[in-house]
């Protein structure tokens, strides 16, 4: 049986140049019953980007034509770059002119015109991310254009007369793209929804849920059977041979710890000491035994691919029967759940580990603000509330700080990067934004998922079973270069050397607690690639981990719900068919590629509500001063973080009015030519709010 495996193994090694459909079929040999599928695999292939169909009707490989499949990263100003699937190589520079109408996040094939330079041009565009578009109507009596709200969307749509529904000019609207770009025609679009100005922050992310085209309900099927979960769940007892024995862990003391508004808890922890250091159990929410492969619940889980986390709500990857419910680890309530149960030794070096379905009992629903009053604050109060309990903190501290400790010496970046927290009062107004609190706690239950994470992706690894990794790439080299040069000029490293991707955990532990501290984590920011999913394992750059999967979060993440069904199947049957891992080796690639693309998606959206809350908070702010530091330099100006609020705002050169500044881009920074004034990241300065733009959504700064 020819499979997608096999068929391209078959180009790699056997064929020298493209070929037609006939020259395929002849070197194949094959018999006319078998055609038909070859043709159903050959077009899957070509709509995958996996093997290219040339205009003269002759298939090849994509890396013997200079040919590369990636997702487009448009940038506002016009260009943009094609993030490759294949993990490990260099980003393409698109310029604008050769984008040929490609959009941020659309799934693209692109030529290589200069290797040297990673200069290339699209050729084709194989996925398109929007099919909807908001934006604003501009309107005259011949003509109608709808400008995109998001700004890495490089050109206008055009609307027909008929396709104007009821908008007036000036309205902010949604429309469905009726014609993408090509290089010959602009695009076409109509009007679907008009979007009334917000008469407050709730009326606001509504229309951001409109702008990102996320799901507001699920359909009736999928609803259908959630509900239904409910009326045929059977206890752990009763589920007999039918799936792997399940353990009984209820006498196992456990906690879930999570923040105080949570509702999905989707992890929980056990702990105790051995004769040779600690064990350690991560219970995670068996949402594989409710959601089947291809079920409506599953194909919706996918398309949705996360949930989506806003201040004043959720946009749910699975519905509230499911994530509030019947798969989240309640208090003192029989739960099922899918344990990894670790040992570790007095170093905290990890010994051993299982891995199998179980049943627990939740002690107590913690919050890291209760954690942290028994660990740090040593709160009587709440260290008596919690007496029973207070041995099994005791080790999750000892546990963690060794876990930590080790990871961190094997070179993991770990940047305690400020967070912002978004405080609403009772009509779901900003009351305040603040930097939210990073406690121990939270540290507690990254270290216990981290280690949980890389136990499941090495024993899958370990096994050659087809997997879905999480990767995260090794900066770009060039870039590199160009961070030595800013360091050597900015005197953070005296003698210029080249700087590798291993030596920047030891630099941020150098810098730590120095004013050069936040120049730095800017540049290292600027320098990362975004950690993404792939069937392809090359380790997590951030981790400093050489294997790496999703597991602990399958409420919320629709990856970790793919790894949980696949340690299952294996779990079962100990060994996959070829058959097997063959289907899950063509289904796994549009699954990482989904995946990370509503990632991206749900990150940008929680950014956009964000900025949206900070205008809101700010827009009877006109006139008041701030003080705070200056997090980004641009030639355009500064961004300036308010030390009072977290809220930041730009500052516009040219309301620099006392000097000419030029930028320094070697040393970041804008200097006066004649007064000899220079404005660099992490100085302080102190700024009047000159106008909230609430459309924009942007606070615009004097000084």
């Amino acid at each position: 049986m020819l499979t997608r495996q096999l068929f391209l193994s078959f180009f790699r090694e056997k064929v020298k140049n493209p070929l037609s459909y006939r020259e395929l079929t002849e070197h194949l040999k094959l018999r006319a019953g078998e055609k038909k599928s070859v043709k159903k695999l050959l077009r899957e292939l070509v709509a995958g980007g996996e093997i290219i169909k040339t205009r003269k009707g002759l298939y090849g490989l994509p890396e013997e034509m200079s040919l590369v499949t990636g997702y487009y990263e448009a940038h506002r100003d016009g260009f943009g770059f094609v993030i490759s699937e294949k993990p490990g190589e260099r980003d393409i520079f698109v310029a604008g002119r050769n984008a040929l109408g490609a959009m941020n996040n659309d799934r693209v094939v692109v030529r290589i015109e200069n290797r040297e330079r990673r200069d290339g041009r699209v050729i084709r565009i194989l996925d398109r991310a929007h099919s909807r578009i908001a934006g604003t109507l501009q309107s005259d009596r011949k003509t109608s254009y709808v400008i995109p709200k998001n700004r890495s969307i490089p050109f206008d749509l055009y609307v027909a007369p008929d396709d104007r529904a009821n908008a007036c000019d000036g309205d902010a609207v949604v429309v469905e793209v009726v014609s993408f770009p090509t290089d010959k025609r602009p695009p076409a679009a109509r009007v679907v929804k008009v979007i009334a100005d917000p008469k407050s922050p709730r009326e606001e992310v509504e229309g951001i849920i409109d702008e990102f085209h996320l799901p507001r309900r699920f359909p009736h099927d999928v609803l259908e059977e959630a509900r239904a979960l409910h009326a045929k769940a059977v206890s752990a007892e009763e589920e007999g041979s039918r799936t792997l024995r399940r353990k009984d862990l209820r006498a196992l003391n456990t906690v879930t710890i999570d923040g105080e508004r949570a509702k999905d808890f989707d992890d929980a922890i056990s702990v105790q000491k051995t004769e040779e250091g600690f064990r350690l159990w991560v219970h995670i929410a068996d949402v594989g035994f409710f959601v089947a492969w291809d079920s409506p619940l599953d194909l919706e889980a996918r398309k949705r691919g996360t949930s989506v986390y806003f201040p004043d709500r959720v946009v749910p990857m699975l519905p509230k029967e499911l994530s509030e419910d019947l798969c989240s680890l309640k208090p003192r309530v029989d739960r099922r759940a899918f344990t990894v149960e670790m040992d570790f030794d007095a170093h905290g070096m990890r010994s051993s580990q299982r891995f199998y379905p179980s049943i627990i009992n939740s002690n107590e629903r913690m919050t890291y603000t209760s954690v942290r009053k028994i660990l740090v604050d040593k709160d009587s109060a709440e260290r008596s509330r919690y007496a029973a309990l207070l041995p099994d903190f005791a080790l999750m501290e000892s546990l963690c700080h060794l876990i930590k400790s080790r990871r961190i010496k094997r070179g993991s970046l770990d940047f305690d990067l400020p967070e912002p927290e978004v405080l609403l009062d009772s009509q779901g107004n900003p009351e305040s934004i603040i930097r939210a609190e990073r406690t121990f706690a939270h540290m507690i239950i990254e270290e216990f998922m981290i280690a949980a994470n890389e136990a499941v992706a090495e024993h899958l690894e370990g096994l050659s079973v087809p997997n879905l990794y999480r990767i995260h790439e090794e900066p770009d080299p060039l870039k590199f270069e160009e961070i030595a040069k800013m360091l050597t000029a900015l005197g953070i490293i005296r003698h210029r050397r080249l700087i590798k991707p291993g030596d920047v955990a030891g630099l941020l532990r150098q810098l730590q607690g120095t004013p050069e501290e936040s120049v730095f984590h800017s540049l290292i920011l600027r320098s990362l690639k975004q950690a993404r999913y792939s069937p392809v394992n090359i380790g997590h750059f951030g981790l400093a981990s050489k294997s790496y999967s999703h597991f602990t979060s399958p409420i919320r993440r629709y990856p970790d719900l793919v790894t949980h069904r696949i340690l299952r199947e294996v779990l079962i049957k100990k060994r996959l068919s070829d058959k097997r891992a063959d289907e899950l080796n063509n289904l796994l690639p549009d699954i990482a590629f989904q995946s990370s693309r509503t990632e991206r998606q749900a990150d940008e959206a929680g950014r956009t509500v964000l900025n949206a809350m900070r205008v809101w908070y700010m827009k009877d702010k006109e006139g008041q001063c701030f003080s705070g530091s200056i997090v980004a330099v641009t030639a355009y100006g500064v961004k300036v973080r308010f030390h009072d609020v977290y809220v930041e705002g730009f500052l516009h050169v040219s309301a620099m009015t006392d000097d000419y500044y030029r930028y320094d881009e070697q040393r970041m920074c804008l200097n006066g030519l004649n007064r000899r004034r220079r404005y660099s990241i992490g100085q302080e300065m102190t700024v009047r709010v000159e106008r909230v733009d609430m459309a924009e959504r942007e606070i615009i700064l004097g000084l």
